[in-house]
């Protein structure tokens, strides 16, 4: 056998011995990866008594919010001066009769000055002002800018926006918390009800959930009263 043959048979044997070990360190590796990664943590695995007080949710949107109550006055003024104009300026013009015939528009057939007509005008856009300035207000006060978990895990913190800028705050008991609505199924609006309140708050899917599964096991969950 020559000297090439046999440096062909050292290498096979060499390369055969090398390659099991680097197999068998591989498969290790991948049995550590794979034992590691398919622990997953669920709600049932997070400790809710909390050290410190902790940022559930978080949406920031002040202006929107600005702007959208500037809208509401702005209506309401409107409105209310449609609504002054109608009790004191619409004055009583019966309609001749016998002017009308058929091509007579609608608006010539009615005396708006009447009774009927002025208090029922006044009093409609007095009501559309009004509504749509308390609807707006009342959207306002339930829109969460901030939902902080309190230190020990048994209290949430709400933290709204108001009409005129600054924040409102209220502290309630975590089992007086009722999601409504799944975390992962919301689009646009989240509502938690709060026990003993009118309305529900909202959170607005476009904020940021800072902890998901500690929301998710607080004040994510559904509750019965």
């Amino acid at each position: 056998m020559t000297l090439l043959s046999y440096a062909s048979v050292i290498l096979r044997k060499s390369a055969a011995l090398r390659f099991p070990f680097k197999c068998q360190d591989c498969a290790s590796r991948v049995r550590n990866v794979t034992s590691s990664s398919v622990t997953t943590k669920t709600i049932h695995d997070v400790n809710t008594n909390v050290v410190k007080d902790v940022v559930l949710f978080k949406y920031e949107n002040p202006k929107f919010y600005m702007y959208m109550n500037i809208f509401a006055v702005v209506q309401y003024m409107f409105w209310s001066y449609l609504g002054i104009f109608a009790f004191s300026s619409l004055r009583d013009a019966p309609v001749d009769k016998t002017k009308i015939d058929d091509d007579t528009p609608w608006f010539r057939r009615i005396n708006l000055g009447e009774n009927k007509y002025r208090n029922g005008l006044g009093t409609i856009a007095v009501l559309v002002g009004t509504g749509s300035l308390a609807m707006i207000w009342m959207y306002t006060l339930k829109s969460v800018r901030y939902l902080i978990l309190n230190k020990g895990g048994r209290h949430v913190t709400f933290v709204t926006y108001t009409p005129f800028g600054k924040n409102r705050m209220m502290k309630v008991p975590v089992e007086h918390l009722c999601c409504k609505e799944s975390r992962q199924l919301a689009r646009v609006q989240l509502p938690i009800k709060v026990k003993n309140t009118w309305m529900h708050y909202m959170l607005d899917m476009r904020g940021e959930f800072k902890n998901p599964l500690l929301f998710d096991s607080t004040a994510g969950l559904a509750r019965k009263w």
